[in-house]
């Protein structure tokens, strides 16, 4: 679940739980709904927020070996770059 999804259930839980008559619906209690709905949310969005701060800058090093087909001499070529955003 990501923040935009955290916050739109959050939203249509505080309108489940606070703007719409409870009636209006036989046999299911729409304020229950509501408040599970804003409970979900709230727990979504810290766990989003939660895993979204702990990414961690990682370097990546490759190194490519190969013998030149021509000389017989081996080259060889390393690579470093940051993975992440």
């Amino acid at each position: 679940m990501r923040i935009g999804s955290s916050i739109f259930l959050i939203a249509v839980g505080a309108i489940l739980a606070f703007a719409i008559d409870g009636s209006a619906v036989p046999y299911i209690d729409l304020h229950l709904v509501g408040y599970i709905l804003l409970i979900v949310g709230v727990l979504g969005l810290i766990i989003s927020l939660v895993m979204s701060g702990s990414h961690r800058q990682r370097r990546v090093t490759e190194s490519r070996s190969i013998v030149d087909p021509g000389t017989g001499e081996r080259i060889t070529r390393n690579e470093s770059r940051d993975s992440g955003l």
